[in-house]
């Protein structure tokens, strides 16, 4: 195990490395009509036509059936975009049957990806959302991530029994700290395993970590096999910058999903976010963030 970790290391540093030296600036706005719009002047006319200015158009159409829309590169993502990829977060200790079924039916109204629960309500949220294209997500380990292996592993079985279709566990921040990184493996593989076929996002809770940390956290979570790294679990002192999701979009490459999560209250945060590399963002204030309403959230 020793020689394979050992070898595992280099390789992994080694593509880190890489990826560090490919970096390169996001490209300059072209669009004429706003700020928002990403695309060079080769990729966009600067018309402002795009549909992400057609928003009550689009919303129309979806009314009307249609479920995809066409569009140059670079021109950005509509409210039913970034809808999209929003995991609707619900995680306080003391959350009721009622909000549950609340979050539920903002998540089928608006059209969200998930919604993410604690475990134990994993299963009258699954039967909430049943019928609907949004799925259940549970975390396991949270929100410190402390827990055994053998803990975590078993956790993320029953949730899967229970109707879980995505995992977002914490890491074993203490382990990765220590640089205990076999156990840190070890602890990723066996929830990995354990929620096959089912995708596991890895929390790095990244306001816990120096750089060093995050770039092999997110390392080691690539090579036990997760799917996606998170920032956050919005319990820890902090959430998402656009610094740590650029670093975890440049260590993970396009092979693996990056998760913005913590602290995203409006759609101003979720496209800097998306802009910064994330693919998904975790967020309690999802109304907000697609209906331009203001939120008291000061959490997840």
């Amino acid at each position: 195990m020793s020689m394979d970790l050992d070898r595992l290391v280099d390789e992994v540093t080694r593509e880190v490395k890489a990826r560090l030296m490919q970096a390169s600036p996001a490209p300059a706005s072209a669009c004429s009509s706003g700020s928002e719009c990403e695309a060079t002047a080769s990729q966009c006319s600067g018309s402002g036509h795009c549909h992400v200015r057609k928003t009550r158009v689009i919303r129309a159409m979806q009314q009307l059936g249609a479920t995809r829309f066409s569009a140059q590169p670079g021109t950005g993502r509509s409210d039913a975009d970034i809808a999209r990829a929003i995991d609707h977060t619900l995680l306080k200790p003391d959350t009721d049957r009622e909000s549950l079924q609340r979050v539920c039916d903002e998540a089928k109204q608006y059209g969200f990806a998930t919604v993410c629960v604690n475990a134990s309500n994993v299963a009258f949220v699954a039967r909430c959302l049943a019928g609907s294209p949004v799925k259940a997500i549970a975390v396991v380990g949270f929100p410190l991530g402390a827990m055994t292996a053998t803990a975590k592993a078993f956790e993320a079985r029953e949730a899967v029994r229970s109707g879980a279709r995505e995992i977002d566990m914490v890491i074993n921040i203490g382990a990765l700290k220590s640089r205990d990184y076999a156990l840190v493996l070890e602890d990723i593989a066996a929830v990995v395993d354990a929620s096959k076929p089912y995708p596991v996002k890895v929390i790095l809770e990244t306001s816990s970590l120096n750089h060093d940390e995050k770039v092999i956290g997110c390392a080691l979570s690539k090579a036990a096999g997760a799917a996606f790294v998170k920032t956050s679990t919005g319990f820890g002192g902090g959430g998402a910058t656009v610094e740590d999701v650029e670093l975890m979009r440049r260590i993970v490459g396009p092979e693996m999903g990056v998760k913005a999560s913590g602290g995203v209250h409006n759609a101003d945060d979720a496209r800097a976010m998306f802009k910064a590399g994330a693919d998904r963002i975790g967020a309690s204030a999802s109304v907000a963030i697609v209906t331009g309403q203001k939120t008291k959230s000061k959490g997840y």
